[in-house]
């Protein structure tokens, strides 16, 4: 597939990227696409052999870089004109990419598209959210409220804002680049946030493809990690600081 490039960082998931390869590998209409894997921890066994016919790239950092980062890394050798994010934790069961180009050709301002993303009991887990006030964080981690919107089109400036979480999404590169790509500012969490923002705000689209379903058996990392939890209080700090935040509330009257 000479139209997409695709990136995948490990932070040690030799086991999860490896399936998420595997799944890739098996996809007829990725034959030959370019895989760019960051090895984000030193010293991280990876053999690309394992998964012809991908063409795979191996950067192998030598100290830990932030989310946005190694994407952005990534995006350097990206000379296709779509570029795709996919966490190592997600599993592919039936091929999403004909529904996401599919959808890209309905709506031809679409900068980000994202496909449906269940967890690995079936579920829907809510990786399309309204906007990251306050008040959307209280409820998700007080109230338990995680349901994915519900979402008719795209959003775009003037009217719903929605977001797609970064464990999946595929981009148009050339918007990608025009907005700068992720701000390595957030060197986790919310940085997915962040680039939906400035997409909305460049006049760009974003489409959720509820036709495309993927897999992902989330980590959860910030319920568990004292460090994870403090990187993203930042993060949030960072993002009801921005400009980008409050243009969108202004914007999508939120």
């Amino acid at each position: 597939m000479e139209r997409l490039t695709l990136s995948v960082v490990s932070h040690g998931h030799g086991p999860m990227l490896a399936r998420l390869l595997r799944d890739l590998a098996a996809l007829p209409e990725l034959s030959g696409a370019c895989v760019i894997v960051t090895l984000n921890l030193p010293g991280e066994a990876f053999d690309a052999a394992l998964f012809e016919p991908l063409k795979i790239q191996v950067i192998c950092n030598d100290r830990p870089r932030g989310f946005g980062a190694n994407h952005n890394a990534a995006f350097a050798r990206c000379n296709t004109p779509w570029f795709a994010i996919l966490n190592p934790d997600i599993r592919i069961h039936a091929d999403p990419f004909p529904s996401l180009f599919d959808a890209a050709t309905r709506w031809p301002d679409a900068a980000l598209i994202g496909p449906r993303v269940i967890n690995s009991e079936g579920l829907l887990e809510d990786s399309v959210r309204t906007n990251l006030s306050p008040w959307s964080l209280v409820s998700r981690r007080l109230l338990g409220i995680r349901r994915s919107l519900q979402v008719r089109g795209p959003a775009r400036a003037g009217e719903r804002f929605y977001w797609i979480a970064g464990m999946f999404m595929l981009l148009r590169a050339d918007a990608f680049g025009a907005v700068g790509g992720f701000d390595e500012r957030y060197f986790m969490y919310c940085e997915d946030y962040d680039l939906c923002a400035r997409i909305y705000l460049s006049g760009h689209g974003i489409v959720l493809a509820s036709e495309a379903t993927v897999v992902h058996a989330a980590q959860r990392a910030s319920h568990r990690s004292l460090r994870h939890l403090r990187w993203h209080l930042a993060s949030l700090g960072k993002v009801w600081r921005s400009t980008s935040f409050w243009r969108v509330t202004l914007k999508a009257g939120h």
